[in-house]
């Protein structure tokens, strides 16, 4: 079965990158019915081409530090017409096709309000903190909290946990994406996502100056704990982000 494959990596979060694919749609000359989907991360169509062709269009999203990665693979059967087996012509639609999909991507998320978090390690532990108020109160979660318009994910990050623990971190390696369901700001339902990163703390101690309490905890921790919906999908890369330091 013949197979192409294509890759793009976009600025904007999963959901707004998953979100504009689908409306954009695919760019072939012909409906596709979809086989599956999963928001935001994969989507699957197909349709018949002649009258044994088939071909199959796939994409996956994930996140990744310097955005949204979107791979997307198009197999087709024997039978298909022989116009659309041309590699070139397919290749050059989806080219173009991927070159106004990031550039509506990366506009829509300028009014999407993004949220990045910390997972501050040291020692084989990372720092909690605990909600104080609202309706996640005394359940934890990683510091962290919104990107101001101007800022960057990794300037938000310092600058909040800068507010909320009173020391300064050092950013390191993207720790993973987590699609959040409610509005953000104000935003459309769903269109945010968390994005976590490692950091590390070169010196002082941090104070919960938002929180009502602070804890430094280890992998073996992580489970029995009472987290927020949005940080507990996190904690299989955060077990082996600790298992390296």
């Amino acid at each position: 079965m013949p197979t192409l494959r294509f890759t793009t990596v976009v600025e904007a979060p999963l959901t707004v990158a998953f979100d504009v694919a689908r409306a954009l749609g695919r760019p072939w000359p012909f409906d596709l019915e979809e086989v599956g989907s999963v928001r935001p991360e994969r989507d699957v169509a197909s349709a018949m081409i002649g009258r044994r062709g088939r071909v199959t269009h796939s994409r996956r999203f994930s996140g990744t530090a310097a955005g949204t990665l979107v791979e997307e693979q198009l197999d087709w059967e024997p039978g298909s017409p022989g116009g659309f087996l041309r590699r070139r012509r397919i290749a050059r639609a989806m080219h173009a096709h991927l070159d106004a999909f990031a550039a509506a991507a990366e506009r829509r998320a300028l009014d999407v309000v993004q949220v990045v978090g910390a997972a501050v390690v040291d020692a084989g532990r990372v720092l909690v903190a605990q909600r104080s108020g609202g309706v996640f109160d005394g359940r934890w979660e990683f510091p962290g909290g919104k990107v101001e318009r101007g800022e960057s994910e990794l300037e938000a990050l310092v600058r909040e946990c800068q507010e909320e623990l009173g020391v300064t971190v050092v950013p390191r390696e993207f720790v993973g994406e987590v699609p959040l369901d409610g509005v953000v700001a104000g935003g459309a339902p769903g269109a945010s996502t968390m994005r976590v990163w490692a950091a590390r703390l070169p010196e002082g101690e941090p104070v919960a100056h938002e929180h009502s309490e602070l804890r430094w905890v280890g992998p073996e921790e992580l489970d029995a704990m009472d987290w927020i919906p949005a940080d507990r999908p996190l904690l299989p890369a955060v077990r082996a982000l600790l298992a390296e330091n």
